[in-house]
């Protein structure tokens, strides 16, 4: 005999350990999306082509021996990246390093150090949510 009642309750059960894994990054990106909004009312959502692009950009305002995120990150996300004294850094990929943008504080401190080495500023909401969403797609 059948048990209809039980079918929600599994159903329910599968979801958790997705929207665990998925929680804190989903959480930051629709963070920087109500930020991106009352920034520019036209915003429409996030890009990982625009993220991959600033991931590659070698920009001028920034130090000049860190124009671009490739400059220790490396072009691909998903291989181990230098710092400049060769310390090795771990792969910025989510594929590769799922857990790495499960807090918050970390990702804003890393965003802040980084931006302005390599932009000269503090990213906007837009550009964080553009590359999480290039280094999620990878």
């Amino acid at each position: 005999m059948k048990k209809p009642f039980l079918r929600p309750l599994w159903s329910l059960l599968l979801l958790v350990p997705l929207a665990a894994v998925a929680g804190p990054l989903d959480a930051q990106l629709a963070a920087y999306a109500v930020a991106a909004k009352a920034a520019d009312p036209a915003f429409a959502g996030f890009s990982a082509a625009r993220g991959q692009t600033m991931h590659t950009t070698a920009f001028a305002l920034g130090k000049p021996d860190t124009p671009a995120c490739t400059s220790c990150h490396g072009k691909d996300p998903r291989a181990a990246g230098r710092t400049l004294s060769g310390k090795v850094i771990e792969p910025v990929a989510v594929s590769v390093t799922p857990g790495r943008y499960a807090d918050p504080a970390k990702v804003e401190k890393w965003f802040k150090r980084n931006c302005n080495e390599v932009l000269g500023r503090a990213c906007t909401p837009l550009e964080k949510g553009d590359w999480l969403s290039f280094m999620r797609s990878q």
